[in-house]
């Protein structure tokens, strides 16, 4: 049921809702929209202004442990989320519809809280986070298109390889503030997490262009009607 591309490889689908007890697919239940799955997400998306204000104001820092390692406990602790509340899901079977619409927005909201503020510190160039931030909403996009028409784009493996890359980067990038020796780290985490949205870009538009071509031609298909042309009177054999 969620399209998104998560580090645990699990993302499930719109059809999951579809299938019954016994199948060993996942249920969906209505009735229960807050179980522990939501409330991961929930709690993803509340660590995403403290992560800002902690980016932002460069506090707190307590003796050794300066606000660096607190963005990167914040950031590896949301990111946990986003593994686990995917996988508890499937396991308990508990897809609800509250947890289709929050994932795939704690999701673009943690990725933009993570980069964003590292623009303002001067440690990304704006046009990567431009690159990295474009494509999930680019994705999106594909994909709310692609459900208006019925239609399910899977998550890729090369999408959660992206969201691996992101998660990496924003840490080694985080630490950079006074870490200067993780520079060349965090400058080769930030190319490949590019190099990576934009291939993932291209894929999933694929996906969604062959998805789409193929309901356009069938409605093309069932549309032709074939007339048989009427005889006309000159037409009629005369005896």
């Amino acid at each position: 049921m969620r399209t998104v591309d998560s580090p645990d490889g699990g993302d499930y689908s719109p059809s999951d809702r579809l299938s019954g007890p016994g199948t060993g697919e996942a249920k969906y239940f209505p009735e229960n929209e807050m179980n522990l799955p939501n409330s991961l997400t929930v709690l993803r998306i509340f660590f995403v202004p403290v992560l800002v204000v902690v980016l932002l104001t460069r506090q707190p820092n307590f003796g050794p442990i300066h606000f660096e390692v607190w963005g990167v406990l914040i950031l590896l602790v949301a990111a946990a989320t986003d593994a686990m509340d995917g996988y508890i899901a499937r396991k308990r079977r508990e897809i609800t519809t509250l947890g289709i619409l929050l994932d795939p927005i704690a999701d673009k909201l943690l990725i933009s809280a993570a980069f964003i503020p590292l623009v303002w510190m001067h440690l990304v160039p704006a046009w990567m986070v431009v690159i990295i931030i474009g494509r999930e909403f680019i994705v999106v996009g594909l994909r709310e298109i692609a459900s208006v028409e019925g239609l399910v784009i899977p998550a890729s493996a090369l999408g959660k390889t992206k969201m691996i890359l992101q998660v990496l980067a924003g840490c080694a990038v985080i630490l950079t503030a006074n870490h200067p020796a993780l520079k060349t780290v965090g400058t080769t985490l930030l190319w490949l997490v590019v190099l990576s949205a934009v291939l993932s870009a291209i894929h999933y538009f694929q996906m969604f262009w062959s998805q789409i071509n193929f309901r356009v031609q069938q409605r093309r298909d069932n549309s032709v009607v074939i007339v048989e042309p009427k005889e006309k009177p000159q037409d009629v054999l005369t005896r």
